[in-house]
Parts: C-alpha cells; sequence; structure tokens
C-alpha cells in the first residue's frame, strides 16, 4: 500500500477542467445536450463522493437525471464494506447490458471503494465488457479525464493503479440538498480493523486544511444549508497528520463560531480517539448536535482485540458515561457486528448486556461478512450461519424493545426541529438529536426550524403537531 499523501496542484486541477471544455465541446459540435445518472452505494463519505462527480459532470455540460434508462453517462459508485452489497452492485451492473444495448452511447462507469479492489477491476476486465471505465477513489479527481479518454479513444480505461492517497481542493460540487451539506474533513483510515476493507480501497489518513474546511462550511451557511454533516472515517483523528496544533475538537468549536443559523453533525467517530475534550466541546456549543454516533461493535473485550479495536469494554462504557454526564439529553446510536469469528454464545451475551446497560436509541447492525484481503477473512469460524442468524434476530429484538422505550418517552415533550421534506401527505423533520418525525402541516414550512410537540411514537419514528 502507498502510504504517501498527494496534494493535487491547482495546475492538474486546471487541466481535469480543460478536459470538462473539451468534453461540453464535443456535446456541441454534436448538437445535443447529454445526460448523465449517479448511481451511490454504502456511506455519506461515497454521498459526497458523488457531488463530486456531479460537478464535474455539469462543467462538462451534462444534465443530470434520476435514472440510467437513456443517460448517456451511468456511474456507480460502490460500497465495499459487506459481500451483501457487492453482489448487489454486480447484480445491477449487469443488467446496465440492456440499458446499453437500447441506447449504444451510453457509457457506463464504475467507481468508489469496490473499483480499489484487484478481484473486483479483473473481474469487469474479463465478465463486463459493457463497462467502459474503472477507476479507485484515490483517482476520482481525474474523472473528466477518464470520460474524455472513453469518448475520444473508444477504448475502455482502468484507473485502478495503487496510488497516493489524495486531496484535491476546487472540485465542483452539486449537492443533494440545499438544507443539509456534507462536507468532508479528512479521507481514509489507519486503524485497520480486522474485518474492514476500508484502508485497502481508501488508504491512509490525510486531514484537509482546517481554512479550506472552515471556507467551505461558510459556503454551504451563505447558500442556506441549516445541517452541515462532518464526514470522515475517523472523524476524532483529524489533525494528527497535519502538525497544525487543530484537532477535531479545536475543529468543531471553529465551525461552530461561525455566522448563522444551522447545526452540525459529525460521523464516523472512532471510540479509540473519543475524547472528554470533544465531549466537553459539543456540551459547549448550542449548534453542535447533541447527537454521538459511536461505533462499539462488539460487548466483549476479547473479541474487540480480536478486532484491533484499540480499546475495550470498559473504556468503551466510561467514555459513554462522561459523554452522557456533560450532555444528559444525548441521543447515542452505534454499530454493532454479529457472529465476529470465534464469538461464543457468552461473548454475544455480553455484547446484549452492554446494549442494556448503554440503553442506545438505535442501532445500525450487522451479520459478520468476510472481506477478502482482511485478516477476518482467515479466521477460523466455526458458528453457523444459522445460529449468527438467531443471535442478530434476538440483539434486533432488544434494540427495538429500548428504541421503543426511549420513543415513547417523547410523547407530551415539544422539541425543535428542521422541516426537510415531505412524505406523502406529512412533513418530515429531524430532532437536534436526529430522530425523525412527522406532522401535518404546508409545504411552505421545509427550511425552515418549528417547535413541534410529540403525540406519538414508533420503534423508528415520531409524530407531532407544530406548536
Amino acid at each position: 500500500m502507498n502510504t504517501k499523501t498527494t496534494v493535487i496542484s491547482e495546475a492538474q486541477l486546471q487541466q481535469q477542467f480543460a478536459f470538462c471544455d473539451k468534453i461540453a465541446a464535443f456535446w456541441q459540435q454534436e448538437n445535443a445536450t447529454p445526460t448523465a445518472y449517479v448511481e451511490t452505494y454504502g456511506c455519506q463519505q461515497n454521498e459526497a463522493d458523488s457531488e463530486k462527480l456531479r460537478g464535474y459532470l455539469t462543467q462538462s455540460g451534462y444534465a443530470i437525471v434520476n435514472e440510467a434508462e437513456g443517460a448517456d453517462v451511468v456511474i456507480m459508485n460502490t460500497c465495499a464494506i459487506r459481500e451483501h452489497a457487492e453482489q448487489r452492485v454486480f447484480g445491477n451492473l449487469g443488467a446496465l447490458t440492456h440499458t446499453k444495448r437500447r441506447h449504444p452511447r451510453q457509457k457506463i462507469f464504475l467507481c468508489g471503494c469496490m473499483a480499489g479492489e484487484t478481484a473486483v477491476s479483473d473481474r469487469i476486465k474479463k465478465s463486463y465488457p459493457h463497462v467502459d471505465g474503472v477507476f479507485s477513489t484515490h483517482h476520482l479527481w481525474q474523472f473528466p479525464e477518464i470520460l474524455w479518454n472513453v469518448l475520444n479513444k473508444k477504448k475502455r480505461q482502468f484507473y485502478v493503479a495503487d496510488e497516493p492517497g489524495s486531496i484535491a481542493e476546487g472540485i465542483p460540487q452539486v449537492r443533494d440538498s440545499k438544507l443539509k451539506a456534507w462536507v468532508s474533513i479528512m479521507y481514509g483510515c489507519n486503524n485497520f480493523c480486522t474485518y474492514c476493507i476500508v484502508p485497502y480501497v481508501r488508504g491512509r489518513e490525510r486531514s484537509r486544511q482546517p481554512e479550506d474546511i472552515l471556507n467551505e462550511c461558510r459556503l454551504c451557511i451563505e447558500a442556506g444549508a441549516k445541517e452541515i454533516t462532518l464526514l470522515g472515517q475517523n472523524v476524532n483523528s483529524y489533525g494528527k497528520d497535519l502538525g497544525c496544533g487543530m484537532d477535531f475538537a479545536d475543529l468543531l468549536a471553529a465551525i461552530a463560531q461561525l455566522p448563522g443559523e444551522f447545526l452540525i453533525r459529525f460521523m464516523t467517530s472512532h471510540p479509540r480517539d473519543a475524547s472528554e475534550k470533544l465531549f466537553d466541546t459539543m456540551a459547549k456549543y448550542d449548534k453542535i448536535a447533541k447527537q454521538l454516533h459511536l461505533p462499539f461493535q462488539s460487548g466483549s473485550s476479547r473479541v474487540l482485540k480480536a478486532m484491533n479495536r484499540h480499546y475495550d469494554r470498559e473504556t468503551y462504557l466510561k467514555k459513554v458515561s462522561y459523554a452522557k454526564s456533560v450532555m444528559p439529553d444525548l441521543v447515542l446510536t452505534s454499530d454493532v457486528i454479529v457472529g465476529f469469528p470465534g464469538e461464543t454464545e457468552e461473548e454475544f451475551e455480553e455484547t446484549i448486556s452492554l446494549i442494556q446497560q448503554v440503553h442506545y436509541d438505535s442501532l445500525f447492525t450487522f451479520i459478520f461478512s468476510p472481506r477478502i484481503g482482511t485478516p477476518a477473512a482467515s479466521m477460523e469460524d466455526p458458528t453457523p450461519k444459522e445460529e449468527k442468524s438467531r443471535r442478530f434476530d434476538r440483539l434486533c429484538a432488544v434494540q427495538n424493545s429500548i428504541s421503543v422505550e426511549i420513543h415513547d418517552a417523547y410523547i407530551g415533550k415539544t422539541m425543535r426541529c428542521l422541516v426537510d421534506g415531505m412524505d406523502k401527505e406529512l412533513l418530515t423533520a429531524r430532532t437536534e438529536g436526529g430522530r425523525l418525525v412527522r406532522f401535518p402541516g404546508s409545504e411552505s414550512l421545509i427550511g425552515t426550524y418549528q417547535n413541534i410537540t410529540i403525540t406519538g411514537a414508533t420503534t423508528w419514528s415520531l409524530t407531532g403537531t407544530q406548536v
């Protein structure tokens, strides 16, 4: 793995913009307005990457559309976290043979984390001849060049070499929402959890300069964003590679002091680097949401060590206890893996007891999925699938009962919520803690903060009325 970080220069980025101009001129000669469709799988970091791809496409003269049928360019921005996600991508990629048959000029690209796996790019070369290009996350900044090569050379392009992790400032973005903005503050990961493919496909940790982040946040706020979510594989390690004296808590404080009406969220937060300073900073500033996604993955210290998580059960519980002590209304969510290789019934019960002790608002739950190339993929795994499924179902039942209990306690409370959309006949909104609320009201309220009295609750959401 190449661990060096490369900062893409202004001159290099201008070369990409020159390719955008060439592509736009190509379509002007054709007297056509081309269309493009970007399909995103996986995490919020992928969503942010897709916004940059749409930015490049727009600058190249493409109109963004909502389906692959008939589009001149189709991009599948993929996730490699679980086997199920990869198989879904291959299935959908295969189905694109039909859209390309009906629209022979269609150009199809695969990018994202899957593109960083050698086995995937080899499979595409051999079995998916209708795919015109594959590029890893390290090469996203070169997309206009890749697209131009496909249009001009009529040749398949594979930009999947083990390049150093890069940071490119100034790529245009077409954001999904005017109300909510994803802002990447760093890329890559240094933790190498034994089950995780991310460090191998996204590279080592590299932080953006704080002034670039602050400027992007400022522009988002000026454009009307009411929520800014800071993104990174491990936001808590922000700044370690910069040597500028600013850590993640300092960055949060700086953003919270920008003028405007907005709320800051962030993910993902690794327990290893979650500090009391971070929790104190969250508690201090009203503009920082009292919401924390802190993945614990397992309640067993032995399993955590096998996962290479760099903390044990006791350390995690101490951090949660401190966070709740300084933020009594903290909404806490987490990730948990069931059936890690070698997990015993007793160790699974330790996970259940941790969930019952912490009382999470909600969980993202997964059955262990081996990823080729990670240490856990070769670990002995004697537990049958049926047993893992039983444990998974039990864990979900325990958490669902806790979620219902927590949501029931909201009934009768009045909460300040950001109204963000419509769901059939009802408006949708989010509490400061990120809980979904549905309530009747005028569509004109979208984009505003409203006080909503909670009148009902389910496992997954709340209902209410506007005050």
